[in-house]
């Protein structure tokens, strides 16, 4: 489809600028969309037919090294015109999300008010459905007044957008254990504020006590606290060269389950889903004792525990720098046998070459490999539906003719900045 979209786009099908259907400028959010989806179908297009020997002119086709570069070239712009148009997508993205959140926050109000007129059939309502309702909707008046005014950066979402623009595990967690308990003490505080009796007041006020939410106090404090190291954690490892990240165009739900290349972690969906089991528990122990804080038994709180060390656990070993273990003449078949010499294709083997979420081919496109003083950007080698160079444990770059001959050390830069070891190969004439 997006090969066909792209023909269709090159016959003259849609002219480029118009805000008719399909609009291609980043003034609208519709705009946006469309020509982020032509830019990626066009270089769809532009991959597929130098993987199979088409479009290449004839100025460099007798030349292997001269079509690997040139093809090199033209993928890469084609990528940065593709990341451009990502880039405004999800900017334009992000600034419709906020009015998306603060529906779904009042849909959650809604969604609150008809389940407690569902209940209150025969029960009758009771001032503790009103405190429920009316704290409901203090918090999405709340969220909402934060929802605007952080409407460039996603309304509710901007406090768990992390720095690599994807939505953060731990604050996802820690932000849903401080809405409930915030909404917990405020359906109190309404209980508290329509109570007529004194012993009525003073057994609200006991249901305030340490000793009736140690257990929700105890998972709330754990997993706020998991919030800031975990960040100061990815900080210190992304600066120390240990671990790699790069930035999204836009924060996705999966982001929650899976790491930085979309695949799902066990850290993350455990913490997830262990997390998510507990605040229910919570939530109904609330609904049943409105007069006092959760009592979140100390069985459930120890899992919340062991779950929140498990996933902090996770973050330590996750990553690692790059390396590089060898280095070998490229050999295709039929070459003889030799040294490495200038204008010859060196195949460095190693491992961390290209970091989680950097597999497209505008991130791929900015990996150096220093030989000696001279810095060589990796060349973009297409196939059908991808690219054979570079890989994450493989890059095969030519030896520039600026290298002089001798022992040269050779360095990988990733597109996350990261530096590998030094290895050293001798280069002859």
């Amino acid at each position: 489809m997006a090969v066909q979209e792209a023909r269709q786009s090159a016959a003259g099908g849609v002219p480029n600028g118009a805000h008719e259907g399909g609009c291609s400028c980043g003034d609208c959010p519709h705009g946006a969309r469309a020509g982020h989806r032509r830019a990626v179908a066009a270089f769809l297009l532009k991959r597929d037919e130098f993987a199979a020997g088409q479009g290449l002119p004839a100025a460099v086709a007798h030349s292997a090294s001269a079509s690997r570069q040139w093809v090199s070239e033209e993928l890469t712009q084609s990528a940065e015109a593709v990341a451009e148009r990502g880039r405004a997508e999800g900017a334009a993205w992000l600034a419709r999300l906020w009015r998306r959140t603060a529906y779904v926050v009042w849909a959650a109000v809604v969604v609150l008010l008809l389940v407690q007129a569902l209940t209150a059939i025969g029960a009758g309502w009771t001032a503790a459905r009103t405190a429920g309702l009316v704290a409901a909707l203090v918090v999405a008046a709340s969220l909402t007044a934060a929802s605007w005014f952080h409407r460039a950066r996603g309304g509710v979402l901007a406090p768990v957008i992390g720095e690599d623009n994807r939505l953060s595990t731990s604050r996802a967690v820690a932000a849903a254990w401080v809405l409930f308990v915030a909404f917990a003490v405020l359906v109190l505080v309404g209980r508290l504020a329509a109570a007529s009796d004194s012993r009525e007041r003073d057994a609200l006020i006991s249901g305030l006590e340490l000793a009736r939410g140690a257990g929700v106090v105890t998972v709330l404090a754990v997993v706020c606290a998991i919030a800031v190291l975990v960040r100061r954690v990815v900080g210190l490892r992304v600066l120390g060269q240990r671990l790699q990240k790069v930035r999204a165009d836009r924060p996705r739900a999966a982001d929650l389950l899976t790491d930085d290349s979309g695949r799902g972690t066990f850290a993350d969906i455990q913490y997830v889903v262990i997390g998510a089991v507990a605040l229910l528990f919570a939530g109904v122990r609330l609904a049943r004792r409105p007069d006092q804080l959760p009592d979140l038994p100390w069985g459930l709180a120890v899992v919340v525990l062991v779950s929140a060390a498990t996933y902090v656990a996770g973050k330590y070993a996750e990553g690692g720098r790059p390396v590089i273990l060898s280095v070998v003449r490229s050999r295709e078949a039929g070459d003889l046998d030799g040294p490495i010499r200038t204008g010859d294709d060196i195949e460095i083997r190693g491992a961390g070459f290209v970091p989680p979420g950097a597999q497209r081919a505008d991130r791929l496109s900015r990996m150096v490999v220093r030989i000696g003083p001279v810095n060589v950007h990796v060349p973009l080698v297409p196939v059908a539906g991808g690219f054979s160079n570079p890989t994450d444990e493989v890059l095969t770059v030519p030896v520039p003719a600026d290298v002089e001959p001798g022992r040269v050390e050779v360095q990988v830069v990733t597109a996350a900045g990261a530096e590998t070891n030094r290895y050293a190969i001798d280069v002859t004439d």
